[in-house]
């Protein structure tokens, strides 16, 4: 058994209610908080907000590819385990959700319409680079920066001001 076999639909709801009763609804910076809560920096996630977060995601990735009818060779089944794919779903999901915003003027949904296009293409050039087929996953190796950086000429360059 695994973490996604213990999904609860139902604690991942109260867990989202428990975070926005937090807020002040007519407050402007409750309000700009709350809209940039839904927004995932993955690498500084914290390990107690990790759990919630793939909920999160992976619920709306099934419901995406399910309702988009996004196929298993631009999604593969393993879509978790590749960083690039999930930095775009993440961000998918982040532009859904503010797009289809009850507070949005009504342009919103058009909006996420003209941008799942290029999107969905980047996803489909991410996909056919993994090597990962319908039912089958490859792991491929990291770039390993360890001994590729020249330390005394990266010291030597970063101390010299670039005109940026």
């Amino acid at each position: 058994m695994n973490d996604a076999d213990d999904f609860d639909p139902d604690e991942l709801e109260a867990l989202i209610e428990a975070e926005i009763e937090q807020y002040d609804l007519q407050s402007r910076e409750d309000a700009v908080a709350l809209t940039s809560a839904g927004i995932i920096n993955w690498r500084e996630l914290r390990d107690e907000e990790s759990r919630a977060a793939w909920a999160d995601l992976r619920e709306w990735v099934e419901w995406f590819t399910s309702r988009y009818q996004i196929s298993a060779t631009v999604i593969p089944d393993c879509w978790w385990r590749h960083g690039v794919l999930v930095e775009e779903l993440s961000a998918l999901r982040t532009a859904h959700r503010a797009l289809f915003s009850p507070d949005d003027t009504g342009l919103g949904p058009i909006g996420w319409h003209e941008r799942l296009p290029p999107a969905r293409e980047r996803l489909k050039v991410a996909s056919s680079s993994l090597g990962c087929s319908t039912g089958g996953h490859s792991d491929k190796k990291l770039r390993d920066w360890t001994h590729s950086t020249d330390e005394n000429a990266w010291a030597a360059w970063s101390a010299q001001p670039h005109g940026l």
